[in-house]
């Protein structure tokens, strides 16, 4: 698994230099920028780690670029530091998903718990994306009439006898049958729940 990073942005040099280096002394991988754009023309959706974020940059702010990010679908997460940021910077950032809001000068211990955290969010959400998408694979395999059965059931799991799905598809039970085996065995679960789970995970 690739080493997560820490992609800090801040405009003042001195933050920079003496932020990557402390953070680099406790083992963390360090990327530093000057500016939002600098960030994003580098951005790498397949790197893991998390964003330390001046709220105070030129041109994008750290909270425009948040929204710029999350516009675009980039889920990483995020720590804000400022020496500006007042209550309606915080409250705004917190509620669009920042891991923590921390007012400069802070303690160092603090900010390598915010990173920590972040790093297991981005790991959390990531697992949850590659179990998707492995999910998605899976549900292409079955054929056009397999997937009407496993959608029925997947969005009816109280109505899962052969007789009702027949019905409502217009198809005999003992087709239903057939259908259900296949689906199971093309889909690699057991049971009806695992498939109800399934769906959970395509948020179908």
């Amino acid at each position: 698994m690739t080493t997560p990073t820490v992609f800090l942005i801040d405009d003042e040099a001195e933050v920079r230099t003496t932020l990557s280096r402390a953070l680099r002394k406790r083992g963390f991988s360090v990327e530093a920028f000057d500016t939002a754009k600098s960030y994003l023309e580098q951005y790498d959706a397949n790197r893991p780690g998390c964003l330390v974020l001046d709220y105070g940059l030129p041109e994008t702010n750290g909270l425009e670029l948040q929204t710029l990010m999350l516009e675009k679908g980039f889920v990483i997460p995020i720590v804000f530091i400022s020496g500006h940021g007042g209550v309606p910077e915080t409250v705004q950032a917190m509620k669009a998903g920042a891991v923590d809001f921390l007012e400069k000068p802070f303690r160092q211990n603090d900010l390598v718990a915010c990173i920590e955290a972040a790093f297991e969010r981005d790991h959390q959400t990531r697992q949850k994306i590659s179990e998707n998408s492995d999910a998605l694979t899976r549900f292409q395999r079955l054929t056009t009439r397999e997937k009407e059965v496993a959608t029925f059931i997947m969005k009816h799991p109280s109505t899962t006898s052969s007789k009702e799905i027949g019905r409502a598809l217009d198809i005999s039970p003992r087709t239903v049958d057939h259908h259900r085996a296949r689906i199971l065995e093309k889909l690699e679960i057991g049971s009806v729940v695992e498939l109800v789970e399934l769906a959970q995970k395509m948020q179908l």
